[in-house]
């Protein structure tokens, strides 16, 4: 039994779908770096009822006709996108790290707490008012999250959700966010 498992599974939609979140996590101590608990949520995709439960749990949340795009934040988010954008019929757009697209982007830099990053979205990823779901498999900071909801805007993209499979509260990204709304199947 994980860490995640030992905790009173919580989150935005219900206990249920928490548990069953929780119950896929499986911890890495000191991953990338000593001291470091890392949440792999690779059985989570790998495990294909519970992949389609989860994907059908954000669909339930903002509700099918709600978002005209999903966005994807690398790499992880780029599974949980595309499985979204099928479920829904939409279409989907990666968030990339800097140098990774092809044609004229947007960038967001954002601070780590080794260093710093940037990532990109193409300059016509979105038409003027497309409302585009956002999502990621951990929220932790809150720093990548937040430039990628300022490059969704930046390329005339209006943000209509955000959601996590993850949600490190300790770690405050949900207040970094505020007031925009953050939806987490699981929170520890």
């Amino acid at each position: 039994m994980t860490e995640t498992q030992r905790t009173e599974a919580h989150g935005d939609s219900g206990a249920e779908m928490a548990r069953l979140v929780a119950s896929r996590v499986l911890d890495v101590p000191d991953f990338p770096k000593p001291g470091v608990v890392f949440k792999d949520l690779m059985p989570l995709f790998a495990d294909g009822g519970a992949f389609r439960e989860v994907i059908d749990g954000i669909v339930a949340y903002h509700g099918r006709d709600s978002f005209d795009a999903v966005a994807g934040i690398e790499a992880r988010g780029f599974v949980v996108a595309a499985g979204i954008a099928y479920a829904t019929g939409v279409g989907v757009v990666p968030i990339r790290k800097a140098g990774k697209l092809p044609r004229p982007a947007y960038a967001a830099s954002y601070e780590l707490e080794y260093g710093e990053a940037t990532l990109e979205v193409h300059q016509d990823a979105f038409t003027a008012g497309h409302r585009v779901l956002v999502v990621d498999d951990v929220l932790a900071t809150g720093g990548t999250a937040a430039a990628t909801l300022d490059l969704v805007e930046r390329a005339g993209g209006t943000v209509a959700g955000f959601s996590v499979l993850l949600e490190l509260g300790f770690l405050g990204g949900r207040d970094r966010l505020a007031p925009r709304p953050v939806h987490a199947l699981l929170t520890v």
